[in-house]
């Protein structure tokens, strides 16, 4: 069927902070946090800290998150520090097909490979030319980026060799720049060295509001459309830092509670 006429399809990345000080930016991010969500189809939200899905729950039951549903992680983490992976999607727009851990080797063992392992989620739209696609987010320690950033071209066989499809998009937190990588750190990095890949946020873009000018926050896609998938520019989004009381994250901020915004492209008419 036809999807002309319908809107964009949007996702959107974000990490939010703990216990915003009262009358503090922080806390009024908290409070529009549920309005900035309902502007997007996908979004994709790291640092949880959330163990009892009691701060979720409460989030989902307010009226402005409707016709809202979402998927978590269990808490991940090798220490007693531990986050999780928030999807939150318009239930009109998408639904999940299917979602799994990524297996990284032995935890208990000191043999994995990711601080926090991907969970991975597929999803399918009728709304969009790529009818199903696959999100992997991630949250690297920026000690082990450049580590954790190269295995993810793991993660990208195992999602053909599990689902059979590459129309996949990484994103988050890969404190990709600056100190943690360099340019000398690229070429071992196999997701940025392959043709395969769109890196959708450039080197030189700022994902922070602080004193810094660092591309820490990334995307990578592998989509048959990629081409046609467009990122707003930092100087288009609003700043604002987003605090919660959801236990989420370290105190940073980001464009618009995002890392970046990016847009599917629509369905054409058949």
């Amino acid at each position: 069927m036809s999807a002309l006429g319908t809107p964009p399809f949007w996702w959107l990345a974000a990490a939010l902070h703990t216990q915003p000080a009262p009358g503090s930016a922080s806390q009024h991010g908290a409070l529009c946090f549920p309005q900035i969500v309902q502007t997007y189809d996908i979004a994709v939200v790291q640092e949880v800290r959330d163990s009892d899905r009691s701060a979720i729950r409460k989030l989902m039951d307010q009226a402005s998150l409707q016709p809202y549903s979402y998927v978590v992680s269990e808490p991940l983490g090798r220490t007693s520090y531990k986050e999780q992976y928030l999807f939150i999607y318009r239930t009109d727009m998408v639904s999940v097909v299917d979602s799994y851990y990524y297996d990284d080797g032995c935890e208990p063992c000191g043999s994995d490979t990711f601080s926090r392992e991907p969970f991975i989620v597929k999803f399918s739209s009728p709304f969009t030319e790529v009818q199903e696609f696959v999100l992997v987010p991630l949250h690297t320690p920026p000690s082990e980026a450049v580590a954790e950033i190269d295995t993810l071209y793991d993660v990208y066989l195992d999602v053909i060799d599990k689902w059979g499809t590459d129309n996949i998009l990484f994103l988050g937190d890969f404190n990709a720049d600056c100190s943690y990588v360099g340019p000398q750190d690229w070429p071992s990095i196999r997701l940025r060295t392959s043709d395969a890949f769109q890196w959708l946020i450039p080197d030189s873009a700022d994902t922070t509001v602080s004193y810094t000018d660092c591309a820490y926050d990334r995307e990578a896609a592998e989509l048959p459309h990629q081409q046609r998938c467009r990122v707003t520019p930092p100087a288009a989004l609003p700043l604002l830092a987003l605090g919660s009381s959801l236990a989420l994250g370290r105190a940073r901020a980001f464009p618009a509670g995002c890392n970046r915004e990016a847009q599917l492209p629509e369905k054409s008419s058949v």
